[in-house]
Formats: C-alpha cells, sequence, structure tokens
C-alpha cells in the first residue's frame, strides 16, 4: 500500500511538532511541514527522510501546487490573531484557498483546527462568536460555517481544542512551549493574591501530546461519513480533559508551588462589574459575554482515551509535572 501524503500547516507550532513526531513514529506517511521558518522546527530533524519542508506563508498557496495535489490528508493547525486583515486572510481567505487546492479524487480527510470558544456546551455554534468576537474569534467562527458548506464538508474533521499546554517552563524541552505552559510561571508569581479568592468558574485543558494522539489516530484512520449527534457534514471534536474549576485549579497550583491556601473572598458577579467600573480594565463586547458565561465546558469531550490511548496528562499535577514547574523556591527563566 503506498504510504500516505499528509500535509501539516503550522507545522513549527507547539501542536504542529508534538503532531508530527506522533506521526513519524507511529506510522509509515510521507510528511509535507509548512512553515514560515524553518529555525524555529526544534523537535523534528529536516533531514527526516519523509519530512519534505514547504517554507512558505499561508496566504500564497499556490506556490506550492504541486505538492497540494498529490497529498492525501492534511491537518491545518496554522493561525494568526492580532491584526483583523490579516486573521481575516488566514484563518478564512486562506483555508478556502488551501481546499481549492487539494486533488478531490485522492483527498481523504482535513483535520481542521478551530478553537472551542467558538462552540456551546452541546457542540453547537455560538451565534455570540460570530456577532462580536474578537478578530480570532470571528474568524474562526465564520470558517466553520464555510466549511460546513463545503463540497468537502463530508471528508472534514474540525477539531477544538481547549486550554493547551506542551513544552516545558524552563525551554528544556525539544518541543515549543505553549502559551499556557509558558504562563504558570507568571501564574504562580500571583498566587499570593489568587489564593485569597474564589470563582464560580470552569474549563478544560488539554496537552499538545494528547492533541497529537487524537489528530494522529485521525491521520491513520479510514475517513467515514459523521456520526457524532446533533451535528452536519462537518465532525466536530472537543479535544479536552473533564472540566475542572477556576478554585481547583488555583489549590491544585498552590500546594504544587507550596503556597498556603486561605479563606476565600468570592467574585461575585456585581462585584466583578464593580471592579471593571472602578479600576482601569478595559473590556470589549466578547470580553463581557465571556464573563457572564464563567462556564467553559462540553460534552462530549475527546480525549485519547475515547480512541483506546492513554492521555499523558489527565490532571492539572501531571501537566505541572511535565511543564517542570518548580515546586517551590524561585522559578528560573527560560532558556
Amino acid at each position: 500500500m503506498t504510504p500516505a501524503r499528509i500535509l501539516i500547516t503550522g507545522a513549527s507550532g507547539c501542536v504542529g511538532q508534538y503532531t508530527t513526531a506522533w506521526l513519524l513514529e507511529n506510522s509509515d506517511a510521507e510528511l509535507l511541514l509548512w512553515l514560515r521558518d524553518p529555525a524555529k522546527l526544534t523537535a523534528i530533524s529536516p533531514q527526516h527522510p519523509r519530512v519534505q519542508l514547504l517554507v512558505g506563508d499561508l496566504r500564497e498557496p499556490h506556490c506550492f501546487a504541486n505538492q497540494l495535489a498529490t497529498v492525501t490528508r492534511v491537518i491545518h493547525t496554522a493561525t494568526a490573531w492580532g491584526d483583523p486583515e490579516r486573521a481575516h486572510q488566514v484563518n478564512v481567505v486562506a483555508v478556502k484557498a488551501l481546499l481549492e487546492l487539494l486533488n478531490p479524487a485522492i483527498i481523504e480527510q482535513i483535520t481542521y483546527f478551530s478553537t472551542a470558544s467558538i462552540l456551546n456546551k452541546t457542540l453547537q455554534p455560538l451565534p455570540e462568536a460570530l456577532a462580536y468576537g474578537t478578530e480570532y474569534i470571528q474568524t474562526k467562527a465564520k470558517c466553520l460555517d464555510d466549511l460546513e458548506h463545503h463540497p468537502l464538508a463530508e471528508r472534514i474533521v474540525a477539531v477544538f481544542p481547549t486550554l493547551v499546554f506542551g513544552g516545558r517552563v524552563d525551554g528544556s524541552s525539544p518541543f515549543p512551549t505553549s502559551y499556557l505552559t509558558e504562563g504558570l510561571a507568571e501564574a504562580s508569581r500571583w498566587l499570593w493574591l489568587a489564593r485569597w479568592l474564589r470563582a464560580d468558574s470552569s474549563f478544560h485543558f488539554i496537552h499538545a501530546a494528547d492533541i497529537a494522539f487524537i489528530c494522529g489516530h485521525l491521520a491513520t484512520s479510514p475517513q467515514r461519513p459523521n456520526r457524532e449527534a446533533g451535528q452536519g457534514a462537518v465532525r466536530r471534536l472537543v479535544m479536552g480533559q473533564p472540566s475542572i474549576s477556576v478554585n481547583e485549579a488555583v489549590a491544585t497550583l498552590c500546594r504544587w508551588r507550596g503556597v498556603r491556601r486561605t479563606p476565600g473572598l468570592p467574585l461575585w458577579g456585581w462585584l466583578i462589574e464593580a471592579l471593571i467600573k472602578v479600576l482601569p480594565i478595559e473590556i470589549n463586547a466578547w470580553d463581557r459575554f465571556s464573563i457572564k458565561q464563567r462556564h467553559f465546558v462540553h460534552d462530549p469531550i475527546t480525549t485519547p482515551e475515547r480512541f483506546g490511548g492513554q492521555s499523558i496528562a489527565s490532571t492539572l499535577e501531571a501537566v505541572l509535572a511535565d511543564s517542570r514547574l518548580p515546586k517551590r523556591g524561585k522559578i528560573p527563566n527560560q532558556g
């Protein structure tokens, strides 16, 4: 059997490199890695015999038209945020252009990365995301809507990561450090204040290695019509471990860092609103919606266990251990 040819966009990112490493170890697929800066490919050897680099901007897909016409699977992790015009070009226009360059006669599956923030608890699109989300949220919501009506919709699996951890706090991992793992050090420095507060809020999280397992399993399994309840042609999978409360997260971090937990002050909704009015805090409509929503939970969620695997980090304690966040004492600067 001819090996699969899998295109991975955003290949130099945290999730991109974890996924590439998984596929190199667990499949015989030929991997086309689309990235802008090969120097950022820290965990993958560009000289690997099954790796081909496509160095360029996602907004110029026609540069690789010949290569794109040969791929049988796509894992699209690349994204953009911050600048509204760039976000629209990368997150909407470039996705459409990429799909047009695929060969419908041989393309079997497209795994498209979105964000769980645009879905409600039952994995349905949030109207608020499209109405007044940030440029990142709005473009992800728009792209999902476009994909639902695309001719290749039945071959698309949209994955929605929750809060993503990966790499190490001190930068000692060959894999890039995710923004959340990087933020653990700063969060630890605020435990003196956070230990006094209590918040009625909850969320999911997932490690990039567990995302890699899920995407690797999808990319090496036959693509079938969507059987998820209440969904359309595009299969939706929210990737995350069982939800935990913000209070549980703070308590876990306090135990890890050896900080004593204190009696707490509840952050009631009216108190948050008062603080926003009194303090020099600028919030937009999406921020206000998120504050009111509080519980960012979804059902069902997808972990490696759903596909016969075992999670690298099923608990926050496992995340902290993998991140190499010191249990006590000074936190070294990332090298």
